[in-house]
């Protein structure tokens, strides 16, 4: 017996996702009409999409500004996409003004790993080493990459945990974007400006 899917049910799911109604409604009828596993069919669907995507040319987007606390905080973030159509979009828009948020709030050090130099991970992954010491062999790896993946969370802007949703990194929210605007969407850089430092 095959579950009716409804349009309300389409529509709630596109809500949750922001993913187009016929990969909604599609998600929702090999998955039965279970919600939680078309979300995570979708979720799969976004991370292959974005896998596709990578490799293709960014040369649009927008440089976007936010000016926080009465002026002691302000930021500047480029984020590009393919083309100026989607540049121009809101959800485009959003998601820069939500980065931009996010790096006045969590004060990354670095977008991505490869930007840490490679002293700062070796002393890094020495003090995890040393604090690992004395466990079994096998777990002293799963220890020291562990920490190291905590140490990335909280400097690489891309491993972030996003301030609006810590269940999502920023890295997820990219994922998800690229698979709904359909364009590949990277973020070039930012600047954190506080007064004083």
């Amino acid at each position: 017996m095959s579950v009716q899917i409804t349009a309300t049910m389409v529509n709630d799911l596109r809500q949750k996702t922001g993913v187009g109604i016929m990969d909604c409604k599609k998600a929702l009828v090999e998955s039965e009409g279970d919600v939680e596993k078309a979300i995570t069919a979708l979720r799969k669907k976004g991370v292959s999409t974005a896998a596709k995507k990578a490799g293709r040319n960014t040369s649009e987007g927008l440089i976007e500004q936010y000016i926080h606390m009465g002026g002691k905080v302000g930021v500047l973030i480029e984020l590009n996409c393919e083309t100026d159509f989607v540049a121009k979009t809101d959800d485009f828009k959003a998601l820069a003004k939500d980065f931009c948020l996010h790096v006045a709030a969590a004060n990354p050090t670095f977008l991505t790993r490869d930007e840490v130099p490679e002293e700062l991970v070796n002393k890094e992954r020495d003090i995890a080493t040393s604090q690992a010491e004395g466990k079994p062999p096998q777990a002293v790896q799963k220890i020291v990459e562990g920490k190291l993946d905590k140490f990335f969370s909280e400097i690489c802007m891309i491993d972030q945990p996003f301030i609006k949703e810590p269940g999502r990194t920023i890295k997820d929210l990219i994922t998800e974007k690229i698979a709904q605007l359909g364009e590949n969407i990277v973020i070039r850089r930012f600047s954190r400006f506080q007064l004083g430092q």
